[in-house]
């Protein structure tokens, strides 16, 4: 396959991202996270984990998807770029929601990337329509945890 490489950092780069935002995670789920009002429709928080996995895996086939097309023609690279923001995005919202303790600035970090989701998703959506499905788990998970994010902002 001519284009293994592409796909393998295109996954792992993107696994990797929750990877390392999980020890933020991890170590606050029992203590800070644990004493916080949750509205009646947050998940358990086994769900997380796998969800995101799945999620990062998706974004990574996608990527992937735009990255093997002509990187030299401007929209393309403009998608990649888009992806890559809103990736740069998703990398530090765990740091700041859990790490930080910052509900309220993971909310503005989370409604920006969810923007930048949805950016992304419209470039994608002109170059390919694989990539741009394979994001739609992504957007409805984001928009579920932005409301998330904020109902937690609200109740504490």
């Amino acid at each position: 396959m001519k284009h293994l490489p592409k796909l393998l950092i295109s996954v792992v780069g993107c696994e990797l991202v929750g990877v390392l935002g999980t020890p933020f995670t991890i170590s606050a789920i029992p203590t800070w996270y644990a004493t916080l009002t949750k509205p009646s429709f947050a998940p358990p928080n086994w769900l997380f984990g796998p969800a995101w996995t799945l999620l990062y895996f998706l974004m990574g086939i996608a990527f992937y998807l735009i990255w093997i097309q002509d990187w030299k023609k401007k929209k393309v690279r403009t998608a990649g770029m888009f992806f890559l923001a809103q990736l740069g995005l998703n990398f530090i919202w765990s740091p700041i929601f859990f790490g930080l303790r910052a509900p309220e600035l993971g909310l503005v970090t989370i409604i920006a990337m969810w923007v930048l989701i949805l950016m992304t998703m419209k470039k994608f959506y002109h170059l390919s329509k694989p990539a741009f499905y394979l994001l739609v788990p992504y957007i409805l998970w984001v928009s579920f945890a932005t409301i998330l994010n904020g109902a937690i902002v609200v109740l504490n």
